[in-house]
């Protein structure tokens, strides 16, 4: 394996590409008894159409979730989850539009965790009888999230935003889509996008790289296989597909949530500067120490729950902020005054100052996030970059970079909101 040091942050990962293709990043943390393993795939909810051996394949929406759920069992009638909780670990999974995860914590029995790990998620095994439950079951948590404001706020913006891009579409699919997947198309979405040179293993802890390494070697297919080419559809234009989506639901304050596209650098050292760029733009923006802040929470048109990020994912890229506010107009029209004023006059040199001082920090502190590094390693493979060659990139970011960031992406134009009003009650 490749040892990457970096002094300045007294970290090393050392990382690899197996014969099979796995691209295998670990970070040793000598003396912490405390470690995480994150085995991923470069497969999430929308990924739906692709092209394998030169053919295209389309698939219901909602199969890559529904393909975690079911991960889990496995031939001799085991759950992995299980299995994993009574050696000790504390195991969990996920499914975003970009990437599904699998992943535990543990203290001890780390490398019979991690055994236990590679076999599940290589080793598929569905019934139609299990396929059939299980539709009930994600049935119901569609059901479900259809009546939480959160999801109905963000999906309802990814609508506006994007016209055709499966992105606007939720993870988990409908109860109409997820109809449609059967044992079988468990069985081909696994093949494709469960191979190992579509996927990422990553290690934080106090562990040895040569034995992570030698275990994966063991248990893993040892086929390079062919990676799939994701189709996401004709290329959307930056504006939005609508400006505003308004529902009113049983909520006790108004919610918001408020999005922006932009071209996005999809792979390598430019998709890594691109993201530090935007974060830095916000951060000086929008952040708890800027005057915008001070101003909108000091007047109650904003509170603590407000925030703002890059969503980066499925070749798309979007600013979002949101939270709660009597006034989502005001907000968004404040946010535009700020970044108005910052593309014309620049930035504040003691306010930028304190917003880079403030970005190392904060990525200094996420060191400690076993959990986060692992995720941030796995993003990284999959784009093309190193994770912790942020430190250096965001050294290298210009006052006038962030300017002519904010002159170009945060135009009105640009903007779509999602607002969820209180339901009237009847007095």
């Amino acid at each position: 394996m490749t040892k990457f040091e970096y002094p300045q942050v007294g970290e090393v990962i050392y990382r690899d590409t197996l014969p099979n293709g796995l691209r295998l990043s670990v970070m040793t943390k000598p003396g912490y008894s405390r470690c995480h393993a994150y085995f991923a795939t470069n497969y999430g909810g929308a990924d739906r159409r692709f092209r394998l051996g030169g053919k295209f394949i389309d698939t219901p929406a909602g199969v890559a979730h529904f393909l975690e759920h079911k991960m889990f069992d496995m031939p001799d009638g085991n759950n992995a989850l299980s299995e994993l909780a009574a050696n000790g670990a504390e195991p969990n999974a996920y499914t975003a539009a970009n990437i599904t995860a699998y992943y535990f914590d543990c203290t001890n029995s780390f490398y019979e965790n991690l055994e236990c790990l590679l076999r599940f998620v290589s080793t598929p095994y569905f019934t139609e009888e299990s396929v059939s439950k299980e539709q009930g079951i994600i049935a119901q948590e569609i059901r479900m999230y259809e009546d939480e404001p959160g999801s109905v706020v963000f999906n309802s913006l990814m609508q506006c935003l994007y016209e055709h891009h499966p992105i606007r579409d939720d993870v988990a699919g409908t109860v109409e889509s997820i109809s449609k997947i059967s044992a079988q198309t468990l069985y081909n979405c696994h093949k494709v996008f469960y191979a190992p040179c579509n996927m990422s293993l990553c290690v934080v802890g106090d562990v040895d790289p040569e034995k992570v390494r030698a275990t994966a070697l063991r248990l893993l297919p040892t086929a390079l296989g062919e990676a799939p080419v994701k189709d996401y559809g004709e290329e959307e234009g930056l504006l939005p597909f609508r400006p505003r989506f308004y529902r009113a639901m049983e909520v006790s304050a108004p919610q918001f949530m408020l999005g922006c596209k932009i071209r996005p650098e999809s792979h390598g050292a430019l998709s890594l500067r691109q993201k530090l760029l935007a974060g830095a733009a916000l951060s000086y923006l929008y952040s708890r120490s800027s005057p915008f802040y001070t101003r909108l929470y000091g007047e109650g048109i904003i509170n603590t729950d407000f925030y703002i990020e890059l969503y980066h994912a499925a070749d798309t890229a979007t600013i979002l902020a949101g939270g709660e506010s009597r006034d989502s107009e005001r907000v968004l029209a404040e946010m535009l005054a700020e970044a108005q004023k910052a593309a014309e006059k620049g930035l504040d040199k003691a306010l930028w100052s304190r917003i880079k001082k403030s970005a190392y920090g904060a990525r200094v502190r996420a060191l400690s996030s076993f959990g986060g590094l692992c995720a941030a390693m796995a993003d990284a493979d999959f784009a093309g970059y190193n994770c912790l060659d942020s430190f250096s990139v965001m050294d290298s970011i210009t006052a006038e970079e962030v300017q002519a960031f904010i002159k170009e992406n945060l135009r009105p134009e640009r903007f779509a909101m999602s607002v969820i009003t209180p339901t009237a009650k009847e007095i």
